[in-house]
């Protein structure tokens, strides 16, 4: 049931603040499917060629959703935001596949540190959910002035096409332009490959680092071509006349596959009993001032019902069973931030119980951490805080996770956090994520830099303490805000709240692809 009242002063306040906020994520996607500009953009079908999302659109089952993930990667970083890749999980044939395409209009697609890290993400997220890995490759390879953070850790994209074909995964490649030095081995190391005649250009190395090594004048062409490697080489399965038909063979590939899901059905769906827009004006723009996440509940679950586990213990955090889109869930979430002895014993035996039954969990995030205090140290708050961080770190059953508002010290890991391993994370426009809060952070800087003075015999620099704390403020502020970790790929993408039902079913059904994991075997609690 709920107490929302949407026509009060409060309300409207806050709903007007994540509107705004809202703005801000738009123009930053906007940004990302700019791709490399007007200039580059054109240019590009000058020559014919598709752009990464229309690939994708052609690719995927008609009217069928796309969930794009991490789409502000490498916002606030040098590179441009998106990461010159788009990566997410779309419908092709009725199955769904992890689809991973390179952006050519952005320095020709070339990869970057964060183009690296957004693409271990997706084949991570294909493996953990066997999924089938489609690659729409396009590539100048290696961002050569930043070789020495991707050469290294870039072997791991190889790796992982081998080991989800290994799982029996299947991955597909559809070649579309270059693909060279170590993009070679993409299509190299796929199940099927697929090259568009007269674009493809398949080569360890190129004609100039071939006249280099060895002296051969060699074409382009007759050196890595589609057509070569169909006829000579055997490396492309088929060929394409243009890529509306490689995207046409790409679709029968998936169909041929015989890909089956593991996991059981969804039951029927019900909507919530709530309108989805209400959940614009829950979260306070002041994360200090607590709110119920009962309402943010009813708002995404089926039929707005909740089964509360536990509503009298453990108050500040509220757990229960809920169905979303059919699936069953187990749903934690942060009522008053803080997390105390109780709340801490209460997640452990939910997430006892949820992993009984083989549940999936869902983690809704607004925490300022594990209490302090010498009589919370005194009554045990270390143990059973870990008892919680025990509990989430060993169970088997597949996690999500939402952060909704503060995700501040160790409540980051007790509300599976990304160091967790959710099978997916996502974030609001009103969450802010760090170690603790920016004032909590400076004050005890300043602290430490007064006790270090007294210890010295020295006077304490005031107007340097001041300047010290606006500082170590601002920068805290600015790090812990979703745009900021968004970038950094530690979540799955910043969403506006009224999709977080449909992103959690997008999930939901994700998940299913793959069997029901082993039951938990948990770690020495300690009583």
């Amino acid at each position: 049931m709920s107490r929302l009242d949407t026509s009060g002063d409060d309300y409207r306040a806050r709903r007007a603040a994540m509107l705004a906020k809202l703005a801000e994520l738009d123009a930053e996607h906007a940004r990302a499917v700019a791709g490399g500009g007007p200039k580059y953009v054109e240019r590009h079908r000058a020559r014919g060629g598709l752009l990464a999302r229309e690939r994708i659109e052609l690719l995927v089952d008609p009217d069928s959703a796309f969930l794009e993930l991490s789409p502000l990667a490498g916002w606030g970083t040098e590179f441009p935001v998106g990461a010159s890749v788009v990566t997410g999980i779309g419908v092709v044939e009725g199955v769904e596949c992890v689809i991973v395409a390179n952006d050519p209009t952005v320095r020709g697609g070339s990869t970057n540190p964060w183009t690296l890290r957004k693409t271990l993400r997706a084949a991570d997220i294909a493996l953990a959910n066997r999924l089938p890995l489609i690659n729409l490759v396009e590539s100048g390879g290696a961002d050569l002035p930043t070789q020495k953070e991707i050469f290294i850790p870039g072997g791991r994209v190889f790796r992982n096409l081998t080991r989800l074909s290994a799982a029996g995964i299947p991955t597909v490649a559809l070649v579309f332009g270059s693909s060279t030095a170590g993009g070679a081995y993409v299509p190299g190391l796929s199940d099927h490959v697929v090259m568009v005649r007269e674009r493809a250009k398949v080569f360890l190395g190129g004609p100039p680092l071939v006249k280099m090594a060895t002296g051969e004048e060699a074409e382009e062409e007759a050196l890595g071509g589609a057509e070569m490697h169909a006829r000579v080489s055997g490396l492309a399965d088929h060929l394409a006349d243009d890529e509306h038909d490689a995207l046409r063979i790409g679709r029968r590939i998936v169909r041929n596959l015989n890909h089956r899901r593991a996991g059981p059905a969804p039951g029927p769906v019900r909507e919530p009993r709530h309108d989805a827009d209400e959940l614009l004006g829950i979260v306070p723009e002041d994360l200090r001032i607590p709110f119920d996440p009962r309402e943010v509940i009813v708002r995404i679950v089926d039929g707005g019902e909740f089964d509360e586990f536990k509503p009298l213990y453990g108050t500040s955090l509220v757990t229960g069973w809920a169905r979303l889109h059919g699936h069953p869930v187990g749903i934690l979430a942060n009522a008053r931030g803080v997390l105390f002895s109780e709340e801490s014993q209460k997640a452990a035996q939910f997430i006892q119980l949820a992993n009984q039954a083989r549940t999936p969990l869902v983690f809704l995030q607004n925490t300022t951490g594990y209490m302090v205090g010498t009589d919370y140290e005194r009554g045990g708050i270390v143990k059973h805080g870990s008892m919680m961080i025990n509990a989430v770190a060993n169970s088997t059953v597949p996690h999500l996770t939402v952060v909704m508002g503060a995700s501040y010290g160790a409540g980051n890991y007790g509300m599976c956090g990304r160091a967790y391993d959710p099978r997916f994370l996502f974030t609001w426009p009103s969450a802010k994520s760090a170690v603790m809060g920016p004032a909590q952070l400076a004050g005890v800087l300043s602290i430490v830099g007064r006790a270090a003075a007294r210890a010295r015999g020295q006077d304490y620099d005031e107007a340097g303490d001041a300047a010290m704390r606006e500082m170590v403020e601002r920068q805290i502020e600015a790090e812990s805000l979703p745009f900021f970790l968004s970038g950094r790929l530690y979540d799955d993408g910043v969403i506006d709240p009224r999709d977080t039902r449909t992103v959690l079913g997008l999930c939901l059904s994700a998940v299913g692809n793959a069997p029901v994991p082993e039951p938990a075997g948990f770690g020495v609690f300690r009583m």
